[in-house]
């Protein structure tokens, strides 16, 4: 079970320095300028064998004070609902303001961990000012410095450990998860009405199974697995305006205890920056993936033409990884519905697919001998032996060769291809490894 992580506090206090700092990234727009965070961003963290996610609550605010505060109210409501630890920044060189008084007031309130963070204490003198920060009433203030780092390592470790011990309760069998996840409005709620039907009785939940999922079992027309629901399980008075941030907060629950997502795409809306956003969360989370076009029914060229300039449109964004199965249906109609069933079920299977290793020799390393991984500083790289490992969650494998270090990114994707070319791993990532031998 993963385990979310909010970044919260007034704008230019360091949370998106914090947040690349902890997802060793340069995803955020960091700038002295307050305000600079307009979207939200979504990263994974790894800590001494914990992985979890990190979510940047930067807030966007023009004209007035009172919007300001308005915008800050929000955000920290959706953390404090949604989040397992909540990380509060303030500015050890700025000292207590009014909007760190306002923000401390609601995190008094949560019973979820929080810790208060005096960001930029660049040396110790700062450690000394921090003290003011007491009187937020939010116990002690870590000092840190997410531009060089200092501090951050002994805050991880105090938040892992603050992390829920929630043991799954065992499912009765060992199923496929398929998490429907997808931006507003694209259609989640309507494709799952349209997969369960009117025959309610053959559907059962698994409430509690995870602390936020519900798991319906879904096993009609052959098919038997769960749906990882937490799509709409909300009653309409808590859900505010921020249905962006809610959506992918939520996604991120259903995503990491799924094994394929069915991410939605609104056709008559196109491809937009939300939709990328959960994508890259699938892939980061290494989950099966099957694209679902909705609304086809309302777009009104179907041509040929039309299917693959979409088409081409969904794998030149989602690129480099291009091989999943894209669906056009119509959850009102229940067109081909039935084909997404039938994709998802291929890509669990091929999640689990296993070359043999003669088979993985004798067809790759005459490729490889014929493209061999280019020279670096005139020592050649020779791969000697390749296998794949049994039982990984991801078909990972393993290439021996005699510099693992000089070979780089590109030509890992070449040999990917490779194997996507000759085996069939269609909708399900691929990891590949060099070992020295």
């Amino acid at each position: 079970m993963g385990n979310i992580v909010a970044i919260v506090g007034r704008p230019n206090v360091g949370k998106s320095t914090l947040f690349n700092r902890l997802t060793k990234s340069r995803q955020a727009i960091v700038n002295e300028v307050a305000g600079t965070t307009r979207d939200r961003q979504y990263g994974k963290v790894e800590w001494c064998g914990h992985e979890f996610s990190v979510i940047d609550t930067g807030g966007w605010v023009v004209n007035s004070e009172d919007i300001f505060e308005e915008e800050i109210n929000k955000q920290v409501a959706l953390a404090i609902e949604e989040a397992d630890v909540i990380l509060f920044v303030v500015d050890v060189m700025n000292g207590v303001t009014n909007l760190d008084d306002h923000v401390a007031d609601i995190l008094r309130k949560c019973k979820k961990p929080v810790f208060l963070i005096a960001n930029k204490s660049d040396s110790n003198e700062w450690q000394y000012t921090a003290a003011e920060f007491y009187s937020l009433g939010l116990g002690d203030p870590y000092c840190i410095s997410a531009i060089n780092g200092a501090g951050t390592g002994d805050l991880l470790d105090e938040v892992v450990a603050k992390f829920p011990n929630v043991e799954n309760e065992e499912l009765e069998e060992e199923l496929p998860k398929v998490a429907v996840v997808g931006r507003p409005n694209a259609g989640k709620s309507s494709i799952i009405n349209a997969f369960i039907g009117e025959d309610r009785n053959i559907v059962t939940d698994v409430a509690g199974t995870t602390r936020d999922s519900i798991y319906t079992r879904y096993n009609k027309f052959g098919f038997d697995f769960y749906l990882v629901d937490t799509a709409g399980i909300r009653k309409k008075g808590k859900v505010t305006e921020d249905l962006e941030y809610y959506s992918v907060i939520r996604s991120i629950r259903a995503i990491e205890n799924s094994d394929v997502c069915v991410l939605m795409i609104d056709a008559t809306r196109g491809i937009e920056s939300q939709d990328l956003n959960i994508f890259s969360l699938i892939q980061k989370n290494k989950k099966g993936l099957v694209v679902c076009v909705n609304k086809w029914d309302l777009v009104e060229n179907k041509s040929n033409k039309a299917i693959k300039e979409f088409e081409s449109a969904i794998r030149e964004r989602f690129a480099p990884f291009v091989d999943f199965p894209i669906i056009y249906t119509s959850a009102l109609t229940k067109q081909r519905i039935f084909k997404v069933l039938e994709s998802v079920s291929e890509v669990y299977k091929n999640r689990k697919n296993h070359v043999p290793t003669a088979k993985l020799n004798e067809e790759m390393l005459s490729v490889i001998e014929n493209y061999p991984p280019p020279a670096h500083k005139g020592k050649y790289v020779k791969i000697k032996y390749i296998t794949q490992i049994k039982g990984s969650f991801v078909p990972t494998f393993i290439f021996f060769c005699n510099l693992p270090q000089w070979v780089k990114e590109p030509y890992k994707r070449f040999l990917e291809n490779q194997i996507r070319s000759k085996w069939n791993f269609t909708g399900t990532p691929i990891n590949i490894f060099m070992r020295e031998k």
